[in-house]
């Protein structure tokens, strides 16, 4: 058998490869299409609530090493790698938290995020590359991201990232894949056949997207990053965010707009230290270092309070 013939009985195989029979969506109105959209994405809650335990093992390593100053990496090709870079660039604004926090890395590089890049996820010994590049180590997590579960790129960068020490995770879209066998944490979202066969950035598309949702959110909640639901740790660098910035203050402390200007600007704007300051009634700079002393916990260092 030749490797393309390998090659096509192994897709072949996979179930967001499959067709739905008898389904002609050319023949259908546009309102019968948007039903018809509806229905197949009801199946994505679905496939996601099933892997709530595997979210919930991959989020303790990834809370485990984040808080020991590790990384959590993100690795994909094409739509996963652009998800990837998505949910790691908000986790700045959000969260406070950059690619020293949260890191995503897409085969192709950069010119991938708009424009296909020809061969760039069948190279194993690229995402390899892009591992060493990144200096993975024992402290960080690795998540490798593939709806098919063999994409090679991905392969590649997982052995990397395991002989380097780091842990590693996956999210993809087929039961029994060669990269759930390659990691020590699996999520499997399992999808099944596309709206469009084959077309993985529908279905297969949104339970990642809503994986890696999880898995930075919650892992911010968890290192202090949120206070009640309030992002405490927003980085304002627009008017919206500024002014949700006033409001977050004002909300957790019950002060008016002039005074949460007047001490937002104490605090070189940084919600959470306005909010301990108001709160504890200290000046900023005494909130800022009990903050540092708390790790940054806001809930923490109110609970310790007389």
């Amino acid at each position: 058998m030749t490797a393309e013939a390998r090659l096509g009985h192994e897709l072949a195989a996979l179930d967001t490869e499959a067709s739905r029979p008898g389904v002609h969506l050319e023949r259908l109105g546009t309102g019968e299409l948007v039903a018809a959209q509806l229905e197949c994405d009801r199946r994505v809650s679905d496939a996601v609530d099933a892997a709530a335990d595997q979210i919930t093992a991959a989020l303790d390593a990834v809370v485990a090493r984040l808080g020991a100053g590790g990384r959590m990496v993100y690795l994909g090709a094409g739509t996963p790698g652009r998800l990837a870079v998505l949910d790691a660039a908000e986790c700045l604004p959000t969260f406070g938290v950059g690619p020293d926090v949260v890191h995503a890395v897409i085969a192709g590089g950069d010119v991938a995020l708009t424009q296909a890049v020809e061969g760039a996820e069948d190279d194993a010994e690229a995402g390899a590359a892009d591992v060493r590049r990144a200096e993975i180590d024992a402290g960080d997590v690795v998540v490798g991201i593939s709806a098919s579960g063999r994409t090679p790129y991905v392969l590649g960068a997982i052995e990397a990232a395991r002989a380097a020490g780091a842990a590693t995770v996956c999210v993809t879209n087929n039961p029994r894949t060669a990269l759930a066998a390659a990691v020590d944490l699996p999520i499997e979202t399992l999808t099944g056949p596309e709206f469009v066969t084959g077309s993985t950035r529908l279905n297969a598309g949104t339970a990642q997207k809503r994986v890696l949702n999880m898995l930075s959110t919650i892992a911010m909640v968890q290192l202090g990053k949120v206070h009640g639901t309030l992002m405490v740790d927003v980085v304002a660098t627009n008017e919206k965010l500024r002014a949700r910035t006033v409001r977050i203050v004002c909300e957790a402390t019950g002060v008016d707009a002039d005074e949460a200007r007047r001490v937002l600007a104490d605090a070189d704007g940084h919600a959470k230290t306005a909010i301990a300051a108001l709160l504890l009634q200290v000046p900023a700079v005494e909130a800022a270092a009990r903050l540092t002393a708390t790790g940054g916990h806001l809930g923490r260092l109110l609970e310790e309070q007389p």
